[in-house]
């Protein structure tokens, strides 16, 4: 796709369609090149094509298509986990109900959404897979490795490959309590003149902001790690997100050192490690160093763990815990753009805009109602990661790298 398009047109299958803008894409241009778009799939199509929105609502959009499903969320994340399946669901109901019926997934903003929808399509696809369905899980996997797959943030790969895992059988959904005690950032991003940071951390649940830490600042040179204290520790339970930001040092403005997204389903023990590959913004990032990484630290209960005073801080680390300022209290859902401060709500679909009533069904565990396959080839692979407690961890639950 070249560099300053306008508007992308894939027929990705027979059957499914990608149709993409560019997010720098003016008003003018996006409304005339939708209308030849609308035109051209109700020429080919008549009433047979279903779009599915991965961007924000639009009016515009809904008035010129018959049947629309807004599926949205915000550009450069990840979606929730039963979002991904309702969005499999309605794929398969809508093709299966009729052989002349197509899907158009439209997309303003980063591709990564497409990317994340047509891979988790091909592992739902697969559990039952018939010889026309082989052919159209290879044309969905060239698409995918060529023109999207580098586009993907590591959280949407890492809630692709969960979904895999799920669907597959070989990762049993973990529905354990978790409490979230520790984030310790090995390595120090050099955000400042002098080469150390200001972090602090916004904890999500689901869409919720649930937490605010203090803000860290590193005194001395010699300084490798940091270890913010979640005090108290957090419950957490479905789609997690943790976005850690730098405050600039006299300044009302802040920068985004890394965001990361997880479905606590997919944890098993009580310690993660991301690598720098593994954490969205900052694998691309030359501040965050490349041997740096975050590690998490769970427990089942809200007690302190015991043991834990060997991961506080040296004097080296001083706390501000002050968070009345605006700047750290800032965190609307409203307000998440690529590198921080957003791009809108993430719409969930909307119950008046499904073509026809009790066509889709609701159920978001897909993966309960479907036979495990095996041998599966996915589109994305990963290498074990590493537990706190030792040991490998399995790859479809926590990815080291992409």
């Amino acid at each position: 796709m070249e560099e300053g398009y306008e508007l992308d047109l894939t027929y990705i299958t027979e059957r499914i369609i990608a149709v993409s803008f560019p997010a720098d894409c003016s008003e003018e241009t996006y409304l005339h090149n939708l209308q030849d778009v609308t035109r051209m799939l109700k020429s080919k199509h008549g009433n047979n094509y279903l779009v599915l929105n991965l961007s924000e609502k639009r009016y515009d959009l809904t008035k010129l298509n018959p049947k629309i499903m807004d599926v949205g969320w915000p550009d450069l994340h990840a979606p929730p986990l039963d979002k991904v399946c309702t969005i499999c669901k309605a794929m398969e109901s809508w093709l299966n109900s009729d052989p002349q019926r197509v899907v158009v997934i439209h997309c303003k903003g980063g591709r990564g959404r497409i990317g994340v929808v047509i891979s988790s399509y091909m592992h739902f696809t697969s559990v039952s897979t018939s010889a026309d369905q082989a052919l159209d899980r290879f044309a969905m996997k060239k698409f995918f490795d060529d023109k999207v797959s580098a586009l993907m943030q590591p959280s949407q790969k890492r809630y692709v490959q969960f979904l895999s895992g799920l669907l597959s059988g070989s990762v049993k959904m973990n529905t354990a309590s978790l409490f979230l005690h520790h984030v310790i950032l090995h390595g120090i991003p050099s955000f400042d003149a002098g080469g150390a940071c200001r972090p602090f951390l916004k904890l999500y649940q689901a869409t919720q902001p649930v937490y605010t830490s203090g803000i860290y600042s590193v005194e001395s040179e010699n300084q490798n790690r940091i270890c913010i204290a979640i005090e108290p520790a957090q419950l957490l339970k479905g789609d997690v997100m943790l976005k850690c930001y730098h405050k600039k040092y006299r300044s009302a403005t802040r920068d985004v050192i890394f965001r990361l997204q997880f479905h606590t389903g997919a944890i098993q023990g009580y310690g993660l490690v991301f690598g720098k590959e593994d954490l969205d913004s900052a694998n691309k990032d030359d501040r965050f160093p490349d041997n740096g990484k975050v590690e998490l630290v769970f427990s089942g209960t809200p007690e302190k763990i015991q043991g834990c005073e060997l991961l506080q801080n040296d004097h080296g680390v001083v706390v501000d815990h002050n968070t009345s300022d605006p700047l750290i209290r800032w965190d609307s859902y409203e307000n998440m753009s690529s590198d921080g401060e957003g791009e809108g709500d993430a719409p969930g679909p909307s119950p008046s805009l499904w073509p026809s009533a009790g066509l889709f069904p609701r159920d978001p565990c897909l993966f309960c109602t479907r036979e495990p396959r095996t041998g599966h080839s996915s589109p994305v692979e990963a290498s074990p990661g590493q537990s706190r407690e030792g040991g490998s961890r399995p790859s479809t639950c926590w990815p080291r790298s992409f």
